[in-house]
């Protein structure tokens, strides 16, 4: 048995394959790291391929609103990337913050207690992950442009518009917030899911001894699941803070020009007539920086949750 399996890690179809596998996982990668230092005419010519001469133009076009300097080739900033960079930052972080806190905390619940109707609401928040975004565009579009608004005639509606500026009601559409709730409310039922399969793998003899001691049910959440949970807390955080990062289709629908994120953005930045493809390309590695650092730091935590029980023999 052990001498098969060593020829089949030794074969060369398997290291093909393996190739194959990372050629088309780490390609489009480097083609977009390349394709951002080119200049248009060299990306839609198509000649050079990886021999080419490097330039950061596109990256003081894609940056003219925060670097020190004024680029040379730049008349007019239009790119407010700097900006759309921080909403995509707020929104993402705090999204994930809350949706593994409300997650977690559903999780456990639906693990540990007993109520009716337990499992139906367990196998309701995964249905509830199966429909699509599209589907929420209309109602919910029409849910923060009408119906969570508070009157600009109300003494609070006054206040905050007296504080803030801005004419009419204010609406949840177009503010961060807004944003914010449709995430934690399309990603939540998902880290339940995962979270779910954490939990239940915990001894219930571990909680018992900490009640024992003295521990009330905080501390006992707190000091002894969240700790056991941390590789699932994490695998969490990565699916959420990506999707947040990276969605489109609804952020287009309720945000406005102040709160505005990079993916939407990088699709304003083309036209009819006009397509800017080095400055996408650059937007689009810049875009990709944090999900990649958010990934390594969360998988740190992957790994030191499944070794930590590892016991030398």
């Amino acid at each position: 048995m052990s001498d098969n399996s060593q020829y089949d890690r030794q074969n060369p179809a398997y290291y093909a394959l393996l190739a194959a596998l990372i050629f088309m996982s780490v390609g489009p990668v480097v083609l977009l790291f390349a394709n951002s230092f080119k200049l248009d005419v060299d990306i839609i010519s198509g000649t050079g391929g990886l021999l080419f001469m490097p330039t950061i133009r596109n990256y003081e076009t894609a940056l003219c609103d925060i670097l020190w300097y004024e680029p040379e080739h730049v008349d007019f900033c239009a790119i407010r990337f700097g900006g759309a960079f921080i909403n995509s930052l707020i929104i993402a972080l705090i999204s994930t913050v809350l949706t593994l806190v409300i997650g977690c905390m559903a999780a456990y619940a639906l693990v540990r207690f007993r109520f009716i109707g337990r499992e139906p609401v367990s196998l309701a928040t995964l249905a509830v992950r199966m429909v699509p975004p599209a589907v929420l565009l209309v109602p919910v579009f029409g849910l923060w442009n009408n119906t969570f608004c508070i009157g600009r005639e109300t003494m609070l509606g006054a206040w905050i518009r007296e504080i803030f500026g801005g004419r009419g009601d204010v609406c949840l559409a177009g503010t961060h917030m807004g944003i914010i709730l449709i995430y934690i409310a399309m990603n939540l039922p998902f880290v339940i899911w995962i979270l779910q399969s954490f939990i239940v793998q915990i001894p219930r003899s571990l909680e018992e001894a900490a009640r024992v001691d003295g521990a009330g049910p905080f501390h006992v959440f707190f000091l002894v699941v969240l700790p056991l949970i941390k590789p699932g807390l994490a695998a969490a955080a990565i699916f959420t803070f990506r999707i947040a990062w990276n969605e489109y289709l609804l952020a287009s629908a309720l945000a406005d020009r102040n709160t505005m994120t990079v993916p939407i953005l990088i699709v304003n930045n083309t036209s009819e007539f006009n397509v800017e493809w080095g400055v996408i390309m650059a937007t689009g590695m810049l875009l990709a920086i944090p999900p990649i650092i958010f990934t390594l730091f969360a998988s740190r935590q992957i790994i030191t949750g499944m070794t930590a029980g590892a016991v030398k023999g």
